[in-house]
């Protein structure tokens, strides 16, 4: 060693140290889902038609200065400058009547889509995590409420009520609209409560209702945003059916399904009255299907590129 010569070696700083330096960003799950959703552009085309129609929801009554409730002009006039989408059977403009309706049709699908989602949610992670007897008993129990038709419940409801009101519509849906949802969330969490993160817990001492809560419930995220994505719609026909039936939203009042009902008695004389709300229907169900579908590809992990 006493050979070696020192002007051989020379001594390395430790100022510029790249060893921890990360070379890429660091890409979160939300944010790679987001970018993996983004590349969807059919979901994206949805997601900005439905965005469109949220913001007229919001502010289309307002744009043509016509009151919804008001008699505005002749009535069956067909559309033109002045009443952009015709007037209905008695005068009102069709315009305003629609983007009301379609307040009533999407505040029914969200409310009942967050209702079941919360129920559905608890329940089936409550379920799932107690497993044994009591898990066997709460799934009898949503095989029982899937039996019970919703129409039944809408019809038991207003008599019991007395009420034709939004609230006794979303109640109905509502009762037996989480149950689907239930059992997917109990299915996700049947393999997770088994996972070391879970194990890991119960040894520390959390109790069982914040090991539902913080950490079973939020890992199952992707499954309950994509299923609310599908209820939405499902939520707005059941709607638009029980108004075309005369069970929903009644006049003056208006809804989507209810301005179908009521225009299907003139379609051959008057096509765009029938036209303009079966339009938004389909459009609405059409582009929340499509949302979903983008989500179910962007949340799924196996997909990750």
């Amino acid at each position: 060693m006493e050979n070696i010569e020192k002007n051989k070696f020379r001594r390395i700083s430790n100022e510029n140290k790249n060893s921890e330096i990360i070379a890429r960003p660091v890409v979160t799950y939300w944010s790679d889902a987001w970018r993996r959703f983004k590349m969807n552009k059919v979901s994206m085309l949805a997601l900005i038609i439905l965005v469109f129609l949220i913001v007229m929801v919001i502010i289309g009554p307002m744009i043509s200065g016509y009151s919804y409730r008001d008699v505005v002009g002749e009535p069956n006039l067909s559309p033109s400058a002045k009443y952009w989408f015709g007037t209905d059977e008695i005068g009102r403009d069709i315009f305003t009547r629609i983007w009301k309706g379609g307040r009533i049709s999407i505040e029914i699908g969200l409310l009942g889509a967050i209702i079941g989602t919360i129920i559905g949610s608890i329940y089936g992670a409550v379920a799932a995590y107690s497993g044994g007897k009591v898990d066997m008993i709460m799934m009898r129990i949503i095989e029982i409420l899937y039996s019970i038709p919703y129409l039944l419940l809408v019809i038991v409801l207003r008599l019991a009520f007395n009420s034709n009101g939004i609230g006794t519509l979303i109640l109905a849906m509502s009762i037996t609209g989480w149950c689907g949802l239930a059992r997917l969330v109990r299915g996700q969490i049947l393999s997770l409560k088994e996972q070391d993160f879970i194990m890991a817990a119960e040894v520390l001492g959390v109790s069982q209702k914040d090991i539902i809560i913080k950490h079973l419930i939020p890992n199952t995220l992707n499954v309950i945003l994509v299923s609310i994505s599908f209820d939405i719609p499902g939520y707005i026909f059941s709607e638009a059916f029980l108004s075309y039936l005369g069970l929903g939203v009644q006049p003056p009042e208006a809804s989507w399904g209810l301005m179908a009902s009521t225009a299907q008695q003139s379609f051959q004389f008057y096509p765009y009255q029938l036209f303009f709300p079966a339009l938004m229907i389909g459009l609405t169900m059409f582009s929340f299907t499509l949302l979903g579908d983008g989500l179910r590809d962007a949340l799924d992990p196996n997909l990750r590129k």
